[in-house]
């Protein structure tokens, strides 16, 4: 659970400064916090395949401090919070076409190494991720809905239930499905 938190620091760091009137520094703040994150990992020796939510958030901060600082009152500011979940959607959604679960690579440091191949470890994964994607997306939908349909109902409070929700759940579906996957596999062997 540790190590998933360590993977959205940069996304949770935007979160915590990132205003409507500021988002140059939020943008700044999360592009900082994901090369410190990527460059750590990598320097402890984590492969690229287990930090696919860190990539994803160099990625994204640098687009969008380009597009702070080169359009600071861009009417993208408004919709900051929805487009982080978009672009984690994004790319859950894109690994999961090309069949890559961005879980995968975490995964493969809880298992033994001849699960790694099997049709099992992989369907998991998948389920796992799409349980990330969808809460992504959802949670991408609800900021955008309180955003641009219910301005006048926008609050910081509402934002963040949002936010939590969209990181909790699937994060408590996360332990609990990968220990009931682990639990079955155990009963399988000993059968």
């Amino acid at each position: 659970m540790i190590r998933y938190v360590i993977s959205f620091l940069p996304w949770i760091a935007y979160a915590c400064v990132a205003t409507s009137d500021e988002w140059r520094n939020g943008a700044l703040v999360g592009l900082g916090v994901a090369l410190v994150v990527v460059s750590y990992d990598r320097m402890t020796g984590k492969a690229w395949d287990e930090m696919v939510i860190e990539s994803s958030a160099v990625i994204f901060f640098a687009i969008i401090t380009a597009i702070s600082f080169a359009s600071p009152d861009s009417s993208l500011i408004k919709y900051g919070p929805s487009l982080v979940d978009a672009w984690l959607a994004l790319t859950a959604w894109g690994l999961l076409l090309v069949r890559r679960p961005f879980t995968l690579g975490v995964a493969r440091k809880m298992v033994p190494q001849h699960v790694w191949a099997t049709p099992r470890f992989y369907r998991i994964n998948a389920v796992i991720t799409s349980v990330w994607a969808a809460a992504f997306t959802l949670t991408a939908v609800a900021l955008y809905v309180q955003t641009h349909v219910a301005p006048h109902a926008t609050t910081t409070a509402t934002a963040i239930a949002i936010k939590v929700a969209g990181f909790a759940l699937p994060a408590l579906f996360t332990v609990r499905y990968s220990a009931a996957a682990a639990n079955r596999a155990r009963r399988q062997q000993t059968a």
